[in-house]
C-alpha cells in the first residue's frame, strides 16, 4: 500500500521477521504507517513480511544495517521521503554470537560485531532519530509527539558466561535509554527501554528445549510459558501510548516476571 505520511509514522529497525516484525504488525494494527528494516534485502526478505503485513495497513521495507553509518543515513532519508515526520523509532536491530563461548574465550571479532550493531547502531540510531524528531518539531507539526523505544535484554544485568559479549551490548542500550531520555526530555521527547526475556523466536530456536524446561518445569518465571513477539509489542504500544510520557527513561519488562528477586 502506498504510503502516505498523513498521520503517526514509525520505524522499526530488525524488522524482517522475530520480535521486530511483531512490532510492526502491532503498530499497523494501531493506526501507524511504518517503515521496516533489515541486514537482508530482495524478494526473499519481503516474501514473509507481505504475508504478515499486507492485511494490516500501510508499510514499506528497505534493507539497512544499523551498524553501517551510510545506511543509517540511508533509512533517515528514506523515512523522511515517504513520511516527511517521524512519531516513532523503535530500536529493536539485535545480534546475538554466532558461537558460544565461556568469557575467557570471548574473540575480538564476536565482541566487536555485537557492540557495533546491538549498542553503536542503537546509540547513533537514537542521535540521528532525536535530531530528525528535532527538525521536525520546528515544522510545527499538526499533533505530533514524537517518542523513541529501545529494545535492550533481560541480558542487560543478566550474567551469562557463555556469552559474555551479547550481556555486555545489552547492558549499554540500557545506558543509551538513559542518556538519550536525559538529553531529550525538555524537548518533549520520551525514551523507553523495552527488556523482552525468553522469547520464542528464530535466535532462541536452537536452545528452545533448554528454556522450555527452565520456564516450564523449574519456573525460572513465574509465569510459565515462553514470550511472543506480541507480548513485547504491547510494551512498545504501552510506550508510544503516551500515557508514560511523564516517566521518561522507564524500563519496560517484556520477561514473564523474570525481573522479580524470589526466595
Amino acid at each position: 500500500m502506498k504510503l502516505t505520511g498523513k498521520g503517526r509514522c514509525a520505524i522499526v529497525t530488525g524488522a524482517r521477521r522475530g520480535i521486530g516484525l511483531g512490532i510492526a504488525k502491532a503498530l499497523l494494527a494501531d493506526g501507524y504507517e511504518v517503515l521496516l528494516c533489515g541486514v537482508t534485502g530482495g524478494a526473499d526478505a519481503t516474501k514473509d513480511i507481505e504475508a504478515e503485513l499486507n492485511t494490516l495497513g500501510k508499510w514499506h521495507y528497505m534493507q539497512a544495517d544499523v551498524s553501517k553509518a551510510e545506511d543509517r543515513e540511508k533509512l533517515f532519508q528514506e523515512a523522511d521521503r515517504l513520511f516527511h515526520r517521524l512519531d516513532l523509532l523503535v530500536n529493536n536491530a539485535g545480534v546475538a554470537p554466532k558461537v558460544r563461548l565461556d568469557v575467557l574465550e570471548t574473540t575480538l571479532e564476536s565482541y566487536e560485531r555485537l557492540m557495533s550493531t546491538n549498542t553503536e547502531g542503537c546509540f547513533f540510531m537514537c542521535q540521528a532519530g532525536a535530531n530528525a524528531m528535532l527538525a521536525y518539531q520546528k515544522q510545527e507539526i499538526s499533533d505530533y509527539h514524537p517518542r523513541i523505544v529501545n529494545i535492550s535484554s533481560i541480558s542487560a544485568y543478566t550474567s551469562s558466561t557463555s556469552r559474555g559479549e551479547y550481556c555486555v551490548s545489552k547492558a549499554g542500550i540500557s545506558m543509551v535509554t538513559e542518556l538519550f531520555a536525559d538529553r531529550l526530555a525538555n524537548d518533549g521527547i520520551p525514551v523507553f527501554e523495552v527488556r523482552p526475556g525468553i522469547i520464542l523466536t528464530d535466535m532462541t530456536a536452537k536452545v528452545q528445549d533448554k528454556y522450555r524446561h527452565l520456564i516450564e518445569d523449574e519456573g525460572v518465571t513465574p509465569i510459565r510459558r515462553f514470550g511472543l513477539p506480541s507480548d513485547v509489542a504491547d510494551q512498545v504500544l504501552a510506550a508510544a501510548s503516551g500515557l508514560l510520557d511523564f516517566g521518561t527513561g522507564t524500563v519496560l519488562n517484556a520477561d514473564g516476571g523474570f525481573h522479580l528477586r524470589r526466595l
